[in-house]
């Protein structure tokens, strides 16, 4: 199988945030049975926040503490769609800093909730932008905070350099030591990009010809598509992201809600592991992917978040009825 195991140290852990890091990466063989392309994925679900997006947050803040630009009295301010919410909330509840998560609508009730009980203050815009989505209204908003919040920073995920530098130097470091053979694609899900392109710079510096998937939602404008409704967070963007560099993507495979919803279910049912809608994205993406490439490539992909955060929604009969009856898009 060619994976070797990386293990946890548990010795000096003085800190939930020390627990950041350490994923497996698991062969998938059920998900596809009429495949025999070998399929890799990193969960990292497995962090202690639920999701990649501890990785950035805990290096986007430690790193902002290294250059000045964040002090014990800083309070941190951050538009989000749930996940790195949770992540900058446990970080800085540890660090003792003050943070305002600027959220809209979309955000899943189980993260709003686990956000507010880290002690992280909310602030919910309402109004949609011009492209249907709600990320240019939240900016927005971070910007007025920005003027209101004494000794207020603003961690923009969209353009900080730390984002895909966090990836780089720590999950798709880890890939490189679980794995020992030639990466042939990379599948990822996209928002800011930071991540797709974190793990694209350092797989590869030693799998050169790998070619790059972004898999995105449909209705989201990172790579020119048209604007549309999106009801699963986490993917996709109202926006061009600054972090965006387009020439290192070698594909974008756009994925529907209803898609995502059959590729959560698919992943349940067939490898038992219980992951969020990005994942799900994934999973039909790479069902659309398989046909066009050679029966022996070895693929890489991340599943970026828990299940459990998406229990009103995707996991919900009622929810996903509603979605089917509306076409894909709920009011």
């Amino acid at each position: 199988m060619n994976v070797k195991t990386v293990r946890r140290q548990e010795a000096g852990v003085t800190s939930v945030v020390d627990c950041v890091g350490g994923t497996p990466l698991v062969r998938l063989k059920r998900i596809f049975p009429d495949s025999s392309v070998r399929l890799f994925a990193k969960l990292e679900m497995m962090n202690p926040g639920g999701s990649m997006k501890d990785r950035s947050a805990l290096y986007m803040i430690e790193q902002g503490f290294e250059s000045g630009l964040i002090g014990p009295n800083t309070h941190l301010i951050e538009s989000t769609s749930g996940n790195l919410g949770i992540g900058l909330a446990m970080v800085a509840k540890i660090k003792g800093l003050k943070l305002t998560c600027v959220v809209d609508p979309k955000i899943s009730k189980t993260n709003l909730q686990i956000i507010k009980s880290l002690g992280a203050n909310i602030d919910m815009v309402t109004v949609k932008d011009e492209q249907g989505g709600y990320l240019k209204t939240r900016i927005h908003r971070v910007n007025e905070l920005l003027g209101q919040i004494q000794d207020s920073y603003w961690i923009n995920q969209y353009a900080n350099e730390w984002n895909w530098k966090a990836y780089y130097s720590t999950a798709a470091s880890e890939i490189m030591e679980q794995i020992d053979e030639k990466i042939d694609y990379l599948v990822c899900a996209v928002s800011t990009t930071g991540s797709i392109l974190g793990f694209a710079r350092r797989l590869r510096e030693t799998n050169p010809h790998m070619k790059v998937i972004a898999v995105d939602a449909a209705g989201s404008v990172i790579f020119g598509g048209q604007p549309g409704t999106r009801e699963i967070p986490g993917i996709g963007a109202s926006r061009v992201p600054e972090l965006l560099s387009r020439e290192e993507i070698d594909e974008v495979i756009y994925v529907r809600d209803l898609e995502s919803v059959a590729g959560c279910q698919q992943l349940l049912g067939q490898e038992g592991i219980f992951a969020g809608g990005s994942t799900g994205s994934i999973i039909a993406a790479l069902g659309k992917l398989l046909p066009s490439i050679s029966p022996s490539s070895t693929i890489v992909t991340v599943f970026p978040d828990r299940g459990d955060r998406y229990m009103d929604t995707i996991y919900n009969d009622d929810w996903v009825s509603k979605l089917e009856q509306t076409g894909g898009a709920l009011v």
